[in-house]
């Protein structure tokens, strides 16, 4: 008999670099963030060629994929990028400046290797909260 080979749904979206781990790709799968042809996706659904990929990403945005290809182990990025067609339309002008918006509203960082704040800059920030001139 002629089958259709398959690949578990998990697997495949970590190696098409989807998720960067299996085990992010089997969560979003769990939140029923993943929709296959329409239907919820379970991280042991087989999928083939052919099929499309819903994903629903933060902020309300959703990712639409058709998959091209079958992997089941890891390959180059450049390769996995061939495994399937982006079919995701591009942003609306609202959409690019309401991710602008949400960037500007985050509250500051810390730069890697800074460690814990000092006494001083905790007395500054906390002034900086309660609204105290310093």
């Amino acid at each position: 008999m002629n089958e259709v080979p398959t690949v578990r749904l998990d697997i495949w979206l970590d190696v098409a670099c989807i998720f960067k781990t299996r085990s992010q790709a089997q969560a979003a799968c769990k939140k029923g963030r993943i929709e296959v042809n329409g239907v919820s996706g379970k991280p042991h659904r087989a999928v083939r060629p052919g099929d499309t990929i819903r994903i629903s990403l933060p902020g309300g945005r959703k990712r639409t994929i058709e998959i091209v290809e079958l992997e089941t182990t890891n390959v180059p990025k450049a390769r996995a990028r061939e495994l399937y067609i982006d079919h995701t339309p591009p942003p609306t002008a609202e959409e690019i400046e309401l991710r602008k918006m949400q960037r500007l509203s985050m509250p500051p960082r810390r730069s890697r290797g800074m460690g814990a704040p000092k006494k001083q800059e905790r007395r500054r920030l906390r002034r900086l909260k309660e609204g105290e001139e310093s």
